[in-house]
């Protein structure tokens, strides 16, 4: 089980701001295609993941990453600064 949190738009299209996963997943981009496979709302929120960016426990990373012990991935447009 993993908890998996959307920000911005990305939650806006899913609907739901988190939720708990389970999965088997071993890299993120798994999880994305495993989300991606749900329905709809999850294929429109990950269609293009040039567009997001990844934390794993809070820190950024990468779609490659091994899921191996992370408790919690969080799926959030890029962040822009002024």
């Amino acid at each position: 089980m993993i908890e998996v949190m959307y920000f911005a738009w990305v939650r806006e299209r899913i609907g739901e701001p988190r939720e708990t996963v389970e999965t088997s997943a071993a890299t993120v981009m798994d999880l994305v295609e495993e989300l991606r496979a749900r329905d709809p709302r999850y294929a429109a929120a990950f269609q293009d993941i040039s567009a997001l960016r990844v934390a794993l426990d809070q820190d950024l990373s990468d779609f490659d990453a091994p899921l191996d012990g992370v408790r919690e991935v969080a799926f959030f447009p890029p962040m822009t600064g002024g």
